[in-house]
């Protein structure tokens, strides 16, 4: 098992390693003043011609945008686990390693979507009422990819009923690849927004995976 998550870490670090590249490709590569009020956007000509081929919709927009609350319902089911298992063993030691592991991982998360809150790559190719807002990577498509594919994996590990599990995994499946396209349809990313948060998430999600496979006895 332990042999296994290290070639699972491998994977994560490849996966992160790409992203600090791509980020750096998209502050170098064809970088134009075609952006909100003249801001510099990378791979300029091809995410222009994205945008203008799938236009705005507000719609969409508006709809994942709501939706993107329930990965964070995910986090509150798991910390409400965590915390009950911590007031009926009373001890942080007897909560189960999986959900410590996990919460330590959504605050990484947290901390990865809070600092690219902070410090703008690119600004979204609309203004959203009426502000610029940073939009690499897509925060959104960072917050399904990281949280939902957790939920996968903790209804596999700890549920023996096949049915249950597919009942579980064929949605959350459908619901993460649906908030990733419409944020990419929206027009409220750039193309290399959405490609930046499919990568750190799978970086971020397969390091998770492997440390759970390197602690957690099978």
């Amino acid at each position: 098992m332990k042999k296994n998550g290290k070639q699972v870490l491998f994977f994560g670090g490849i996966f992160i390693v790409a992203f600090a590249i791509w980020t750096a490709l998209i502050q170098m590569v064809d970088v134009q003043p075609l952006g909100q009020n003249g801001t510099s956007i990378g791979f300029a000509t091809f995410n222009c011609w994205f945008h203008r081929l799938t236009d705005v919709h507000m719609t969409i927009y508006t709809i994942t945008d709501w939706m993107g609350l329930i990965p964070l319902v995910v986090c509150l089911i798991f910390a409400g686990i965590g915390l009950v298992q911590l007031i009926k063993r009373r001890s942080l030691f007897k909560v189960d390693p999986d959900i410590i592991i996990l919460g330590v991982y959504y605050v990484v998360v947290i901390l990865a979507y809070s600092i690219f809150e902070m410090i703008p790559i690119n600004y979204r190719p609309i203004l959203i009422n009426g502000i610029m807002e940073a939009s690499y990577p897509s925060s959104t498509t960072l917050l399904v990819l990281c949280v939902m594919p957790t939920l996968i994996e903790q209804i596999q590990r700890r549920m023996s009923c096949s049915t249950l599990k597919r009942i579980i995994t064929i949605p959350t499946i459908v619901f993460s690849e649906f908030m990733v396209i419409g944020r990419l349809i929206s027009g409220a990313h750039w193309f290399t927004d959405i490609v930046g948060g499919v990568l750190l998430s799978s970086g971020l999600f397969t390091v998770y995976k492997a440390v759970v496979m390197m602690s957690i006895k099978k």
